[in-house]
C-alpha cells in the first residue's frame, strides 16, 4: 500500500477537510449553514461548490458526475454525464455548474411507482442531498441526491427518511426541552448495520441457474456437515477471503467508511462486515456503498457475493442489524443511562416512548423489515422470528414493569421513593446477557432491530421507527408540557411511564422467540403473527397508518398506497422469477439427471438385486413425481392470468404456487444424497459452503 492508511481515509470524499481548503470562507460557511441546518442553498453558494467539486474530481481522475439517487428497488442508480463541454472553436472544456450539482432530471418512467405516475409523464428529478457527503466511484463524482416526479411525488427511499428525521427531531427536543436542557436543539437518529453476505466461487455461481436468476438455490440437499459443529463461527479467515476483504477494505477507507470488525459468521461460507455508527441518513448511504463495494470486489477475486436472505435451505440466512439510537447536537445518547437520576427519568421515557410506538405498530415493523427473501430467514436457524416483541434487560425490565399496579421489585437495588423509583441513579448499561430470539433488542444504549433483511436499503425500516417513535414522543411532549415546574414534570414522566406500561407490556418477552410456548403466549396476548411479506403488506392500506404519515408530511395517502403497489408487485414478480427458473431447472437439469442415473442403474450389475430394484424404483418414482408437480405448476401459472392486480396475483402465488415449488424441491432435495457424482453436472452444496477454505 503506497499511501499510509490516515492519508488514505476519506481520500475520494468531499468531506468537510476538503470543502474548507477549496471553498472560499464565505461560501463554506453558507454550505455548513445549509448542511447543519437545512437552510436553502443559494445558487452563488452552488455554483462556488460545483467548481471546487469539479477541480477536486478532475485531480481524482473523474471524468463525469452523476446524481446517485435510491429508487424503490432497493437498489441504486446512477446516469452518468461528462464534465465535457464542447466549445465554439471545436475544443472541449471541463464544465460543471451549480445548477448541474443541485439538481438532475433523469428519465423516470422506468422505476417502480405503483401508478403514481403515467408512462407518459417521464421526467423526474433528483436534487443534491447536501446532508450526504459527494465520493467518487470509479471515474465519476457522485451526489447523493433525493428522487421525485414531475409533480414532486415521493419516488425514492431517500425522501421520505429525510422528512421522518425532521419529524422525529421535532418531538425528541420537545422532551429534552422540558425536562429543562435548553441546549438541545436537534435530534438525530443514529445507527451502526452489521452486514451479513455469502460468498462462493465464481465458477461454481455460473453454474447454478437459480443463484444466477434468483440469488438464491431452488434446490440442493443439506452435506453430511453444515453448521452444526459451529466451527465457522468466529473462526480463522479462509486466505481467500482473507484477500477479499483486504481490498474491501481498502476501497471503503478511501470512500471514508471505516469497517469496525470483520468476521466468519454462523453458517458455511457466510461473513460479516459491520462499521461504526452515524447518523442515519449518511449511515443508510454508506450501507449502500457497502453493499456495492462487496459485490463489484468479489468479482476480482473470481467471487460472488450474495446478499440474499437466504442463499441456502438449512443453515443461517443473512440479516442487516439495525442497531438504533438519539443522538442531541450537544452529543448526549438518549438511550444510554446515567448515573444521574433526573436525567434517568428522561431515558425511561425514551425507553417507553419506544415501546408505546413498536407494541402500537408491529406489523408495520415487521412489513418494513422484510422483502421476498426474508421469508425464508424469518423463524429459523437464529434469525428472530416474525412475531415482534421487544427485549429490554433484566434490570430495565424489571423497573419498567413496578409501574403496572406497583409490582414490588424484584432486583435489588430497585425501590419506590416519591418520583416512583429511586434506584434511577445507578441504572447499567448492560445488565442483562443478550437475547439473540428477540426481534428488537435493547443493547445498552440503542435498540437492535434484527428483523432487517441483508440485502435491503434500510430507509424503509428508519422511517417507519422515526415516524411512530415521532408519534409516541409527540403524545408523552403534550402531557409534559402542561406543567410548568421540572418537579411537576418528572413526577409526570414518571405517570406516562406507567400509563404506558399498563397498555402495553404485552410486547416485553425475555424467554425464547422460537418455542412454540412463545406461539401460543403471542396468541394470548393478542400479537400478530404473520408468516409471509406479502400478507404484511396489508397493513399499508389501514386508514390509521395513512394518517399517521399524512400527518408528519412522510408520506401522502397515495404515496404510500402507490407504495405498497410497488411491494406487492415485487413479491409477485420475484415469486414469479423463482418458478419460472426452477420450472426450468427440472425440466433441463433435475429430471435428465434422475434419468441418466436410472440409465445407470439399468446397465448396472446391481439391477438384478433387490438393492437394485429399490434404488431404481425410489429413482423412478421421484423422477415421476417431479413431472407431475411441474405440469401441476404449468396449470396453476395458467390460472394465474385470471388475476389482475399484483396483490391478487402475489396471494394466489402464495397459497397455490409456493407449496408446490417446496414439495418439487423437497423431491429433489430427499433424493439427491443417493446420485453418484458422474451424474451430478452442478455444484451441490458441500461445494458451495467449503470451496473457499481449500
Amino acid at each position: 500500500m503506497a499511501q499510509s492508511i490516515p492519508e488514505l481515509y476519506g481520500s475520494l470524499v468531499f468531506n468537510d477537510k476538503i470543502m474548507r481548503e477549496k471553498l472560499p470562507k464565505d461560501m463554506y460557511k453558507a454550505l455548513k449553514k445549509t448542511i447543519e441546518n437545512g437552510t436553502h442553498l443559494e445558487l452563488d453558494v452552488a455554483n462556488s461548490v460545483a467548481v471546487a467539486m469539479k477541480e477536486w474530481a478532475l485531480e481524482h481522475g473523474a471524468t463525469h458526475y452523476t446524481h446517485w439517487f435510491q429508487p424503490m428497488t432497493n437498489f441504486t442508480a446512477e446516469k452518468h454525464d461528462s464534465f465535457i463541454s464542447p466549445t465554439a472553436d471545436g475544443q472541449v472544456i471541463m464544465d460543471f455548474s451549480g445548477k448541474e450539482l443541485v439538481k438532475g432530471e433523469p428519465d423516470a418512467s422506468s422505476f417502480p411507482n405503483g401508478g403514481l405516475r403515467s408512462t407518459f409523464e417521464a421526467r423526474g428529478y433528483t436534487y443534491w442531498d447536501c446532508s450526504s457527503p459527494v465520493f467518487i466511484r470509479g471515474n465519476t463524482l457522485c451526489v447523493p441526491t433525493i428522487f421525485v416526479g414531475f409533480k414532486g411525488e415521493t419516488l425514492d427511499m431517500k425522501w421520505p427518511l429525510l422528512k421522518s428525521i425532521d419529524a422525529i427531531s421535532e418531538q425528541a427536543v420537545r422532551i429534552v426541552n422540558a425536562f429543562g436542557d435548553k441546549e438541545v436543539t436537534s435530534v438525530t437518529p443514529s445507527i451502526g448495520l452489521e452486514q451479513e453476505y455469502f460468498l462462493v466461487d465464481r465458477d461454481d455461481f455460473l453454474k447454478r441457474e437459480d443463484l444466477v436468476m434468483t440469488g438464491r438455490t431452488l434446490f440442493g440437499a443439506m452435506p453430511s456437515k453444515g453448521q452444526e459443529l459451529e466451527t465457522h463461527y468466529f473462526g480463522a479467515i479462509p486466505e481467500r477471503v482473507q484477500k477479499f476483504m483486504e481490498d474491501v477494505n481498502v476501497q471503503l477507507w478511501k470512500l471514508g467508511i471505516y469497517a469496525k470488525s470483520e468476521h466468519n459468521e454462523v453458517a458455511p461460507a457466510q461473513f460479516e462486515l459491520a462499521p461504526i455508527f452515524g447518523p442515519v441518513n449518511i449511515a443508510i448511504d454508506q450501507n449502500a456503498i457497502i453493499m456495492d463495494v462487496l459485490q463489484r470486489t468479489a468479482l476480482r477475486h473470481n467471487l460472488v457475493c450474495l446478499l440474499h436472505e437466504k442463499p441456502f435451505k438449512g443453515v443461517n440466512g443473512s440479516g442487516k442489524h439495525n442497531n438504533w439510537s438519539l443522538i442531541t447536537n450537544t452529543g448526549v445518547n438518549l438511550l444510554s443511562p446515567s448515573k444521574d437520576s433526573h436525567e434517568n427519568i428522561q431515558f425511561l421515557v425514551f425507553v417507553c416512548a419506544l415501546i408505546q410506538a413498536i407494541d402500537k405498530n408491529p406489523t408495520l415493523i415487521r412489513m418494513a423489515a422484510s422483502n421476498p427473501g426474508n421469508d425464508f430467514r424469518l423463524d429459523a436457524n437464529e434469525a428472530p422470528p416474525a412475531i415482534v416483541s421487544v427485549f429490554l434487560g433484566n434490570q430495565i425490565e424489571d423497573l419498567l414493569t413496578q409501574f403496572i399496579e406497583s409490582k414490588p421489585a424484584t432486583y435489588k437495588k430497585s425501590s419506590l421513593n416519591e418520583f416512583g423509583i429511586s434506584s434511577l441513579s445507578y441504572l447499567p448499561h448492560d445488565s442483562s446477557d443478550r437475547n439473540r430470539t428477540s426481534p428488537v433488542a435493547f443493547t445498552g444504549n440503542k435498540f437492535e432491530f434484527r428483523m432487517l433483511g441483508s440485502s435491503m436499503n434500510a430507509s424503509y425500516l428508519n422511517t417507519i421507527i422515526n415516524t411512530i417513535v415521532a408519534d409516541s414522543l409527540r403524545e408523552i411532549a403534550d402531557r409534559l408540557e402542561n406543567h410548568k415546574y421540572r418537579q411537576d414534570k418528572r413526577k409526570a414522566a414518571i405517570d406516562i411511564c406507567s400509563d404506558i406500561m399498563k397498555k402495553h407490556d404485552r410486547i416485553l418477552f425475555d424467554g425464547n422467540g422460537y418455542s412454540d410456548e412463545w406461539v401460543l403466549e403471542a396468541e394470548k396476548r393478542s400479537l400478530p403473527n404473520i408468516h409471509t411479506y406479502v400478507e404484511s403488506l396489508s397493513v399499508l392500506e389501514d386508514e390509521s397508518v395513512l394518517s399517521l404519515f399524512e400527518k408528519y408530511k412522510i408520506y401522502k395517502k397515495e404515496e404510500l398506497l402507490c407504495r405498497a403497489e410497488v411491494q406487492y408487485e415485487e413479491y409477485y414478480k420475484v415469486r414469479l422469477i423463482e418458478t419460472k427458473t426452477l420450472l426450468h431447472i427440472a425440466y433441463s437439469e433435475l429430471i435428465p439427471t434422475l434419468n441418466k442415473e436410472i440409465k445407470e442403474y439399468n446397465y448396472s450389475p446391481l439391477n438384478e438385486s433387490s438393492l437394485g430394484k429399490n434404488i431404481l424404483n425410489s429413482l423412478t418414482l421421484a423422477m415421476s413425481h417431479m413431472y407431475n408437480l411441474c405440469k401441476d405448476i404449468e396449470k396453476a401459472l395458467d390460472e394465474l392470468s385470471r388475476y389482475n392486480s399484483a396483490k391478487e396475483k402475489g396471494l394466489y402465488l402464495l397459497k397455490h404456487i409456493v407449496p408446490l415449488l417446496d414439495n418439487l424441491r423437497n423431491t429433489f432435495d430427499t433424493i439427491e444424497p443417493t446420485l453418484s457424482k458422474d451424474s451430478i453436472s452442478y455444484p451441490t452444496y458441500k461445494a458451495l459452503f467449503f470451496r473457499l477454505d481449500y
